[in-house]
């Protein structure tokens, strides 16, 4: 399929890119930075530099794509005002279905954010209501990152409403690549029992963008929405020894997959995606948290 990837050289967005051109896709990657005048490389996709704010760039881009990965967006809420990063992300992803709707693309797969349910960014801190969360989780985000995620789910919902689009919205938790595990996740493993607002969930980049091909793929119909971790946790311990040891009885523990489970639940993804993740931070740190012979790790 000819397929548009946003936010293409983010972190998620070049995994996104580089899975869709294995399955066999063709790619028109579009961010933000300025593109040189140079002969492509081999196998390397046609790039476009929109501001997705703008209405018109945003149709400019969709124009001809039979799917949509829309993963441009401002990361979290900690480094710009409050103001632009709700309507950055807000209004780039309501220009991008609009044109997807308005153009007649029939698939559009959101990247929104495990951040949705509102416990990783809260002003006021806020527990999960029961763990692993997963997609019935109730909402309540606080902060402008979250808030934006949730609202694009809103026009995900809103889309397959007054169309035949058909929409994925992931929700994927802390995604790690090979020069972060280390930086990232070793902390956790040194000390674990600290709290966790995502429960110590994380999921790999890698298997992120084989989640994003089987959703760009998937004949799904009308708005799924899928939580995507990875099945074990980042702590490497029982997740019903983290969660007691650190939060007493406040928040009871549903039936686990496994001892070690991630604290989200992606067997939605599972079942309707047939999403099958085979990474994990063993491949690339010890039981101390250091970076394996061989892998950069940090």
């Amino acid at each position: 399929m000819r397929v548009v990837v946003t936010g293409a050289h983010g972190k998620v967005g070049r995994a996104a890119v580089r899975a869709l051109l294995a399955a066999g896709h063709e790619v028109t990657a579009v961010d933000l930075t300025r593109p040189v005048w140079e002969r492509p490389g081999p196998g390397e996709p046609r790039y476009v530099r929109a501001d997705l704010t703008d209405a018109g760039q945003a149709f400019a881009v969709a124009r001809g794509a039979e799917a949509v990965v829309h993963a441009a967006a401002i990361p979290d809420p900690a480094h710009d005002p409050a103001d632009v990063v709700f309507r950055h992300n807000l209004m780039a992803t309501f220009n991008l279905i609009e044109a997807a709707v308005t153009l007649g693309v029939p698939r559009f797969v959101n990247i929104s954010s495990a951040t949705v349910p509102g416990f990783f960014f809260a002003d006021r801190p806020s527990l999960p209501a029961y763990a692993p969360v997963d997609e019935a989780h109730p909402i309540a985000p606080q902060d402008p990152y979250a808030l934006s995620k949730h609202f694009g789910e809103q026009l995900m919902d809103a889309a397959v409403r007054r169309s035949d689009i058909r929409c994925v919205s992931l929700r994927p938790t802390w995604v790690q690549h090979e020069g972060t595990y280390e930086r990232n996740l070793g902390p956790v493993l040194r000390d674990p029992y600290r709290p966790d607002p995502g429960l110590w969930s994380y999921v790999d980049v890698d298997d992120l963008a084989d989640a994003i091909v089987l959703a760009v793929e998937s004949g799904l119909t009308g708005h799924e929405v899928f939580c995507v971790a990875s099945p074990d946790n980042a702590a490497g311990r029982e997740l019903a020894d983290l969660i007691t040891t650190v939060y007493g009885e406040a928040i009871p523990i549903r039936p686990l997959s496994r001892p070690d489970a991630s604290g989200v639940s992606s067997a939605k993804a599972v079942r309707l995606l047939g999403w099958r993740p085979s990474r994990s931070w063993r491949d690339h740190l010890g039981a101390d948290g250091r970076a394996l012979p061989g892998r950069s790790g940090a």
